[in-house]
């Protein structure tokens, strides 16, 4: 287990020289990555700190639980869906561990509800979706965006001490892991995108391009809700964004919540082969919106 730990945390290719986007030699590696740093931990076995009343509430409160489980578990069936397409073996087995360890996130995610008393709603049944390869592509863009947020707020969680340090840390291995599966899936676009025929890729691009607008849209909140039932507790799509104020008693500016998100996504590809291509949209948007906000720090409420 010490060496998993040490291992999921940096990688590089046996392969010596420039590895060209959409080569094998680029497959390969980003096959092999996420499959060589796995992190064979057990949710099972976590050991759940005990938490005085006002952490209890404070974590019981966050406007995330359904929506994050239920995430998790659409994750893993459209990861899985796509995996049974794909007749490259490297490849189908990089997806099914892919699909695996969304499943395990979910699994981290109900054991400490239960442990804490949080409750659920009703989880609905998670459908193989119609379009596995448009389901596989929109999962992948979504965790571009909610996981380059979530560094930043864990980053902000665990500096704060608003909750035990001991309870941050357990979610340590699956924020890193949410880390190599952006990396899996920016490569794995760039590759697919480079060896489609020359008269399919315009084609393509209008479909990450559609696939960009909705999601961004759901973003700004103007989907909130849409798949709620009337008597289900309100839950924040947007928390990656808006929550800081949840997990810190600091009052942090978005200019500076935004220089750490930066810093920390950074901070967690840094380990890996740079020859592998890193996320660039998310992190290109925020360097632009940052130009129009002023520097700011954090002060205290």
């Amino acid at each position: 287990m010490t060496a998993a730990d040490d291992r999921y945390l940096s990688w590089r290719a046996a392969a010596d020289g420039a590895i060209r986007p959409g080569s094998d030699a680029h497959k390969a590696a980003f096959c092999r990555m996420l499959l060589d740093t796995h992190n064979p931990y057990k949710p099972a076995v976590i050991d759940w700190p005990l938490l005085d009343e006002a952490a209890r509430r404070r974590l019981i409160g966050l406007p995330i639980w359904d929506i994050a489980v239920q995430t998790e578990g659409k994750a893993s069936t459209r990861v899985m869906s796509y995996a049974e397409t794909v007749a490259d073996p490297l490849l189908r087995n990089a997806l099914r561990l892919n699909a695996f360890e969304e499943s395990r996130h979910k699994q981290v995610l109900s054991n400490l509800v239960a442990a804490y008393g949080i409750g659920l709603a009703p989880e609905p049944a998670y459908r193989r979706p119609r379009h596995p390869r448009w389901a596989f592509l929109t999962t992948g863009l979504s965790e571009c965006i909610d996981s380059f947020f979530a560094f930043g707020l864990f980053a902000v969680a665990r500096q704060s001490s608003f909750f035990p340090p001991a309870l941050v840390e357990t979610f340590e291995p699956v924020m890193q892991e949410e880390a190599r599966h952006i990396l899996f899936f920016v490569n794995w676009l760039a590759w697919h995108r480079r060896n489609l025929a020359w008269w399919r890729r315009p084609w393509f691009w209008g479909v990450i391009a559609f696939a960009w607008v909705r999601l961004v849209r759901e973003r700004i909140g103007l989907a909130r809700g849409i798949d709620a039932a009337k008597d289900e507790a309100p839950q924040d799509n947007n928390f990656t964004l808006t929550g800081s104020k949840s997990v810190t008693d600091i009052d942090l500016a978005p200019a500076a919540l935004l220089d750490v998100c930066l810093a920390e996504n950074e901070r967690r590809m840094a380990g890996y082969d740079s020859r592998l291509l890193r996320p660039q949209t998310v992190p290109r948007l925020v360097r632009l919106a940052r130009l129009f906000l002023r520097r700011g720090g954090a002060c205290r409420r």
